[in-house]
This record gives structure tokens, sequence and C-alpha cells, in this order.
């Protein structure tokens, strides 16, 4: 007869554990477009000497946080600081970006979110075409996106803003929309997250003079988990092209926003695919009842022995 240790120990061992989902932890979210989306808020021109500098100021919906990582150019997660892009947009002067404010205004709404991770991606300068699926852009942003869930963590969207180059030629800005859809569905496919959330930015601002045709292309993308935030109207810096420091800070908590409708109200840290999260469900209560005969098969046992 087995001994009353032994079944002790059997009875915790087929007591049913809750499933948690792969990554329960750090939130990840990758970064990419170009310059507006890499950060150059308060970065100034000087017309006489041609040289771009940063002017150092962060408001507080940017500053740095305990919670909040980045991946850097190494692969390494540090904490996050503005410049976000500072050393992956490297040949560029950058400053502010929406970045920072998207990941502290999803924690001040939801401080039980947990660690967040942001993936900086964004090239300034760089047209759609630059990012389609084979070219370096793209395969950099694949590469570093599965870097980042190496040692945990799971990706929670994409956050993208870019067009302003794709404004310059008629051709391109016609080309916008298939080109943006084929993207979308590309990183979906890499990244094996065929619902993965996306929200993207609609132009502020062009480099040349087709904005509305990209523009549109934008507001016109339809997929399902895709939001769209317009950036129209934000106070832009004196070159008239990028975003103000303000209005990049604003922009980052409408995107926070436009994220946080895919987000359930309770069980935060759970992956957002309600499918899978039901199947955790399933799992757990079908594990229950198969180990229910024999749960009561050791207690009667158990009762024997005592006897």
């Amino acid at each position: 007869m087995p001994s009353l240790p032994m079944l002790l120990l059997l009875l915790f061992l087929i007591q049913p554990r809750p499933v948690k989902p792969q990554g329960y932890g750090r939130n990840i979210f990758i970064l990419a477009g170009q310059s507006n989306m890499a950060g150059r808020g308060g970065v100034i021109n000087d017309t006489a000497t041609g040289v771009t500098t940063w002017d150092g100021v962060v408001p507080p919906q940017c500053r740095s946080n305990p919670s909040i990582l980045k991946l850097d150019a190494h692969l390494v997660w540090v904490e996050a600081r503005e410049p976000l892009h500072a050393d992956i947009d490297y040949k560029k002067t950058n400053g502010v970006g929406p970045g920072m404010a998207f990941a502290n205004s999803v924690l001040g709404k939801h401080p039980e979110f947990g660690v967040i991770g942001l993936v900086p991606c964004a090239i300034g300068g760089t047209t759609i075409s630059e990012w389609e699926r084979g070219k370096e852009l793209y395969s950099e942003t694949i590469k570093r996106s599965k870097a980042s869930m190496r040692d945990g963590g799971t990706i929670r969207g994409l956050l993208w803003y870019q067009g302003e180059t794709d404004t310059v030629n008629l051709h391109d800005a016609q080309l916008y929309q298939r080109r943006l859809h084929k993207f979308f569905l590309d990183v979906r496919d890499d990244l094996q997250s065929p619902l993965l959330p996306i929200i993207q930015v609609a132009l502020a601002s062009g480099s040349g003079p087709y904005i509305e045709i990209v523009r549109q292309a934008q507001l016109g993308t339809d997929l399902l988990n895709l939001r769209t935030v317009d950036a129209h109207g934000l106070p832009l810096q004196p070159d008239g092209l990028h975003l103000s420091t303000p209005a990049q800070a604003h922009l980052g908590q409408m995107m926070a926003d436009a994220f946080l409708q895919f987000v359930p109200s309770s069980n935060l840290n759970y992956n957002l695919s309600p499918i899978r999260n039901e199947a955790i469900r399933l799992y757990n209560c079908t594990f229950c009842v198969y180990k229910l005969p024999l749960f009561m098969t050791l207690l009667s046992i158990l009762h024997k022995s005592v006897l």
C-alpha cells in the first residue's frame, strides 16, 4: 500500500494549474516608418551652418519609466529614453517621437498592463517601396522583432507612421495603398500573428504635392485589427514637415487610445486573442474533468490507509 507521504505528493502533482499564455510579462511594440516615427520633435536646423541639433526638451508624457524598455541597436534591452531612435536612425538627428508618450499613456491608464518593450525600427526619408518584403529595412525590422521575443514577451502591436516621401511622385502616391496593404500582411505573416494589432498614422504633412492621395490611401486601408489615427492639423516644426514636440506627445497618446480598444478590461497581461484565451480556459477545464476520477481514487486509498 502506498505510504501517506507518497499519496500526498501524488495529490499535489495532479492539482490543475492554470496555463499562462506565452510571453506573460513584457508587452512588445514595433515602431516603424520614417522620420516622424523616429522623432524630430525639438530638432532645430541652424540655417547658417546647416547643422541640426536636438534641443533636449522632454515633456512629462515622454519621460523615462522603469517599466518601459527599448531594444537597442545591439539587440539588448535597456531602459527607454528620448530620443528612442538615436542608435537606429543614426544618420539623422533624432528628437522626440510618439513612442514614449504611447507607452507612458498605456501604463498611465492601465498600470497593471506590465512592462512595455519598444522596438525602434524607423528610418527617416524612406518610401513604402523600401519597406517591401526582402529589402533591408523590412528584413531588419523582422530580425529585430523576432530578437525581441527571445527571452520572453509577446508582440502586442505595430505602430506605423510613414508616407511623407511617397507624396513626391504621383506614381508612388497612387500605388501607396496596395503597397501598404501588402506590407501589413507580410509583417503579420512573418511574425506568425495574423491578427496583430496595427496602429497607423494618417499623414499630417508631406514632402511633395500628393499628400491627400496618400492620406486617403491610409484612411481607406481596411484590415481587421487595424486602427488609423489622423495626425492632420497637429502642430509642425518650422520646416513644415515634422511634428513638434507637443504634437508628438499628443500623437503618442492618441495611438495609445487606439491600441487600448484592443485590450480587455481585465487580464491585461493575457494574450489579446480571445480565441487563444478561450482555448486556454477549455484546456484547464478539461484537465480538471479528466483528472477527477484519479483524484477520487487516490482519496479513497488515502482514507483506507488512514483507517
